[in-house]
């Protein structure tokens, strides 16, 4: 169970970390046709929610198009394909038919993303640099000496 929690976290961090390379606004407009791709994942699984996979998809890609200029707008998307995740995980319906926990798996990972989208998708490349970069502020800095 362990790894069907962990891998997923580090598969999301993952992502982020590769999307945090290409530069602003390549970075959201990319992220955005992601989810859009994300959001029609499930048309072709064949046991999933009959007409309602086609409405589910029609909302991702209305997010995912406000996405194109929006982060928020994709980190909105990224949380209700976690939803839709969830529920094809409790109906038994996965989104990669030969591994069970797919769904479970995706429904962790997504938020991941959505959270990274939320905070308007940093560079963690350079978010990472600018932790190390920071000097400690010395005496004669705070007297002006």
């Amino acid at each position: 169970m362990f790894m069907i929690v962990v891998a997923p976290i580090l598969i999301g961090l993952l992502y982020v970390f590769l999307m945090s390379v290409l530069r602003e606004p390549a970075r959201r407009r990319f992220n955005a046709i992601m989810v859009a791709g994300a959001g029609a994942a499930y048309l072709s699984s064949g046991a999933g929610f009959g007409p309602w996979e086609f409405v589910f998809t029609a909302a991702i890609t209305y997010c995912a198009y406000r996405g194109l200029e929006s982060y928020v707008w994709t980190g909105i998307a990224w949380l209700l394909h976690a939803a839709w995740d969830i529920l094809h995980y409790l109906r038994g319906a996965p989104i990669i038919p030969f591994a069970s926990h797919s769904s479970f798996g995706c429904a962790i990972c997504d938020p991941v993303i959505a959270i990274w989208c939320l905070r308007s998708g940093p560079s963690l490349p350079g978010l990472i640099k600018s932790w190390f970069s920071r000097r400690p502020a010395s005496a004669s800095d705070a007297t002006g000496s």
